[in-house]
Parts: C-alpha cells; structure tokens; sequence
C-alpha cells in the first residue's frame, strides 16, 4: 500500500472518487427518503434505486462510448454533465415535481454506465500493473468503509437542508471529481475509433456495425478462458444472492427474534469486515491466481451464508463478518482479472459486458427471492444459495487455466492471441475506478 499511495496519480484519483463517491451514496438516500416523505409509500422511495439501476442497464453501451474516447476527458465531460443534470432537483417544491427524480435518478445510472467501465480503463494508466491489485483493493476498501457513513451522512443532510440542497452538495462533489482528473498527469493513446480514418472499416466490422461493436466485449469474454469462466461463476451466484435481501429480514425477526431495524447492526458488521476484507485482498491475490482467490471467496460465502441459518446472534454476527470480508477479494480479483487480460482498446467494452451479465442475475434474484420469502422458509433460501456458491466455485476450479498462475505478460499475450476481432476491435499494447468518476 505505501508503494502504491507514493504514486501522486493514485492519491489524486482516490481523493477524487471518495468525495464522488461520498455525493452519490448521500443523493441515492435523501433522494429514496424524500420520495417516502412526499408520498408515504415505500413503494415509490424504492423506485429512486429502481430507476439508477435500469440506467446501469446501459453498461454495455457506456462500455463503447468509453472505448470510443479517451478516458480523462470523457470522465471530466461525464462529470460535468452529471453535476447540471443533478442541479434539476433544484426544480422540486412537491409531489407535482416528482418525476424530476426519477429522471435525474435514471440520468444518473445512464451517466454511471459509461463512466464506470471508463474509470476501470483508466486505472491501467495511472498505475504500474503489478500494483493493479493493490488499486483496486484500496478503491475497494475506501468504498467500502463509505458504506458504514454514508446512511448516516445522507439522511442527516435530509433532515437538516432538505433534498435540493443535498443535489447541491452532489453537484460540488463532482466538481471536486473534476478537479482531480485534470490534475492527473496520464498520456493515454488515442483510441482506435478516432484513430482510424473514416471509410476504412474493414468487412467484418462492416457487416457487423454498430451491433458487432457493442457486441465485442461479450465477445471477448467468452473467447478468454479465464474471464468466461469467472463471468459464468459469478452469474451463477449471483442468480441465487439476491435471495438473501428478502431473506436478511428474516434473519432477524424469525431467527434471532428482534426487531427489523437490527438489520442495520448486522449491516454495521458486514461493513467492518469488507474493511478489512479490501485490506488483505491484494496481499492474498499476490499468493495466488485471480481465479484461485475468488474460489476461496465463494467457498467463504457460502459457509457465512451457512451460519446465517443458525438462530444465534454470535453465529449470525460471524456469517455477516466473513460475507463481508470476502467480497472485496471476489470484486478485486474479478476486476484485477478483467485489466490484466483485456487489451486497453476493449477494456472499456468488456467491463461494460461484465457489468451486465451480473448486473441482470444479480436484479433477478431480488425480485424471485421477495417472491419466495412468503412461501419458502428463509433458511431454505440460504441453504439454496449456498449450495449455488459450492457449484460456482467447483465450475470455477475445474477450468484448467484457473489453476495455474498466469503472468501479466502472458495474461496479455493470451488475451490478444483469443481475439480475432475486427480492426476496431484489435488489441493495442496496454500502455497503460470510480462511481462516478476520477471518479
């Protein structure tokens, strides 16, 4: 870590997406509560998330606009227009208004997935890449230890300046975020769409179009081995995780017989150990291969899911502590993953495909587990879902190349040689996050 904070990028850019990332996750609750408030319903609160994540349904697409230009400039534009377009709130005096919410929440999640997959391929290029690791387990763990403050944050900024002046403080953390990427010092090569003169596209692309450009970093994740395979795992659980958000509440009313807002401890608890979770994670993926470590992360969630279904508060409170410890060692070695063998010219692309093909599982799952939760027995859910971990990782195991170390270098090469894309689509040499940006 003290290699990696002596890099003057790197603390610019995580001082940057702290304070965005401060701003969102206070404007996503003042935002929810304000709705709850206006019209007494939870339903319409819930809507305020609802909307940001079917913007994120876009990833694929943001993953292209974030190809298509350089990364600095396209976050620095992102973020500006991200700060206008929250200042709309601004507009709201009451229930008439709503839907400027709604739509500022949904502009939001659309601007979200484009700068998210740009801010993954811009890590590349502030960093060495044998402390790729080490990025994204410090962005990981500062978002994280955001999570145990940020309610708090939010709601307090509710209650003592209202919702419009919470979109203010928003917009002042993007202008915050901007400040960070233009003092970033980063020499990033053109990208391939501009460089390539008009008229030139060869057949494939041609006949491909616009389809067969957005449709490349699916493709490129199934043709590399190790990508696919954890793509596939994670997927996988993630159809099933989401029956835990239904089943949560059960925890702890049917289990442990206390009131619903107990939740929040064993929220508090997770959030402690993802803490400590993004601080090991980097040093345990220096032990071991990308998809080694998130075998053990799903091997680890399946136990802690496991202990949930014992009634007993210190058998719940560790469930909750190892699910949060070993998140950020999934998060980091997936994304770890996704850099190191994806050439820069597709990053952009392929984590937008991988945004979604989890994104949509993961959404799913919510949806099937509030249905299930009032006819099947909450430890069933669980049970069910660690079940679904154990396949995961067993799949993810018995991938030959999952069990062998692979250097960058060789992770590179491979990942060019898998790729008979189009020449838009050619690798370039890497030369080589946030929410939101540098953020």
């Amino acid at each position: 870590m003290r290699n990696l904070l002596r890099i003057r990028n790197v603390r610019i850019y995580l001082l940057g997406d702290v304070v965005s990332t401060l701003g969102d996750n206070a404007l996503w609750l003042a935002m929810a509560i304000w709705m709850k408030e206006l019209t007494g319903s939870s339903a319409w609160a819930g809507l305020v998330i609802f909307c940001f994540a079917a913007g994120n349904l876009l990833s694929p697409l943001g993953g292209a606009v974030a190809d298509r230009f350089r990364r600095r400039p396209l976050l620095i534009c992102a973020n500006l227009l991200a700060a206008a377009l929250v200042l709309l709130i601004l507009l709201v005096h009451g229930r008439g208004q709503m839907w400027i919410v709604y739509l500022v929440m949904f502009g939001y999640g659309v601007i979200g997935s484009a700068t998210g997959p740009a801010q993954t391929a811009l890590l590349p290029a502030l960093v060495p890449e044998d402390l790729l690791a080490e990025a994204n387990a410090a962005q990981q763990t500062l978002n994280e230890g955001l999570r145990l403050i940020t309610p708090l944050i939010g709601a307090g900024l509710f209650a003592a300046v209202g919702g419009g002046m919470v979109a203010v403080l928003d917009a002042a953390t993007f202008g915050v975020a901007v400040a960070a990427l233009a003092l970033l010092r980063v020499d990033e090569p053109k990208p391939a769409g501009m460089r390539r003169p008009a008229g030139t596209e060869d057949a494939t692309a041609q006949a491909g179009g616009r389809g067969s450009r957005l449709s490349a970093g699916f493709r490129f994740i199934w043709r590399e081995p190790v990508l696919r395979s954890i793509t596939i795992a994670l997927a996988l659980v993630l159809l099933a995780l989401g029956f835990t958000e239904s089943a949560g509440f059960s925890v702890v009313t049917a289990g442990l017989h206390r009131s619903a807002s107990f939740v929040g401890v064993l929220l508090t608890a997770q959030g402690i150990g993802a803490v400590a979770g993004g601080l090991v994670a980097a040093p345990l993926l220096k032990r071991t291969s990308e998809p080694i470590l998130v075998v053990l992360g799903l091997c680890c969630a399946a136990a802690a899911v496991l202990l949930l279904t014992v009634p007993n508060l210190t058998a719940d409170l560790a469930g909750v502590v190892i699910a949060g410890l070993v998140g950020p060692w999934i998060t980091v070695a997936a994304v770890t993953a996704l850099q190191r063998r994806t050439p820069s010219d597709l990053l952009g692309r392929v984590s937008g495909a991988f945004q979604l093909s989890l994104t949509v599982p993961q959404v799913t799952s919510i949806g099937f587990g509030a249905a299930l939760i009032a006819v099947v027995s909450y430890r069933a859910l669980l049970a069910a879902v660690a079940v679904v971990a154990v396949i995961a990782a067993g799949y993810l195991l018995s991938t030959p190349q999952a069990r062998h170390r692979t250097s960058d270098a060789t992770a590179t090469a491979s990942a060019t040689e898998t790729t008979a894309a189009p020449a838009e689509e050619a690798p370039a040499p890497v030369a080589e996050p946030a929410t939101e940006t540098p953020a």
